[in-house]
């Protein structure tokens, strides 16, 4: 019998707020909205809060974020932190896995079923490919181990390899895009054995192909509009999230908001 869930709550950073899965209003969408309002369309009285906030670091979601999910006692909480710091020099696995482990088991212990997701690979499409490739697999490899060891949800992203694929990451190569997302959502729901679409898991059709012209002349703008913003925030001090709130901050009844249409980037 599918597994019926009457709240959760989605903690963590921009990839959980849902950048950059766009509604007709400006806000996002992403992944774990998508789940929720499958979860809702299966129970009238299903409530849900999101509250993750792009460009914190673990530290910050464990801090202003954890307390929050345990005192709304949802029945089902994800928990996805840490991709930002592995972008970070100094990137301190062990002490990662140390708090991973922690706040895992705390969630455990109130007795909500526990979601965790493998980071999906963009590295790909990113400069410094071996070294971030290297961090992830070493993290993936972690979320793993853990989510065996307290009895959580994985949904495990990594070894989809239908997230290699441009089209399923938005214009800034860090975050997935409407129909990233969605597959995303999709996985989700099939490591929880809640019934959903296979079309979400459908390959995309052949891409156009890109003349090495314009995939250089692409990387170029992106890294002016992307990559060295990304770099003066670093050196700065300053993160994307700064003054910031989460989008859906309490706990209440899922109402559906109208989504912009699924844009697969076939021709892109």
């Amino acid at each position: 019998m599918p597994r019926q869930f009457n709240s959760f709550v989605a903690v963590g950073d921009s990839f959980t707020e849902g950048m950059v899965d766009p509604r007709p209003d400006g806000t996002f969408r992403g992944w774990a909205d998508r789940v929720a309002e499958v979860l809702a369309a299966r129970n009238p009285d299903f409530r849900y809060a999101n509250l993750a906030v792009r460009g914190r670091l673990f530290k910050g979601i464990v801090n202003e974020q954890v307390p929050a999910a345990i005192t709304m006692r949802p029945d089902l909480v994800s928990f996805v932190a840490g991709g930002n710091d592995a972008l970070r020099p100094g990137f301190d696995l062990p002490k990662i896995s140390r708090r991973l482990d922690w706040v895992v088991g705390r969630l455990s212990d109130t007795g909500a079923t526990v979601l965790l997701l493998t980071a999906a690979d963009v590295t790909f499409l990113l400069p410094a490919r071996r070294v971030i490739e290297e961090r992830a697999e070493a993290y993936n490899d972690v979320i793993r181990q853990t989510a065996a060891r307290h009895g959580a949800v994985l949904a495990d992203l990594w070894r989809d390899r239908g997230f290699v694929d441009r089209r399923m990451w938005g214009s800034d190569r860090l975050h997935l895009s409407p129909v990233g997302h969605r597959r995303a959502a999709g996985r989700v729901l099939e490591a929880l054995e809640v019934p959903v679409d296979e079309a979400w898991f459908a390959d995309l059709p052949p891409a156009t192909a890109r003349p090495w012209l314009r995939a250089r002349g692409g990387d170029v703008r992106w890294a002016g509009r992307y990559f060295a913003p990304w770099i003066r925030r670093r050196l700065t001090g300053r993160s994307s999230g700064d003054g910031i709130t989460a989008k859906r901050p309490t706990l209440d009844r899922m109402v559906e908001a109208s989504a912009a249409p699924l844009d697969d980037g076939a021709s892109r």
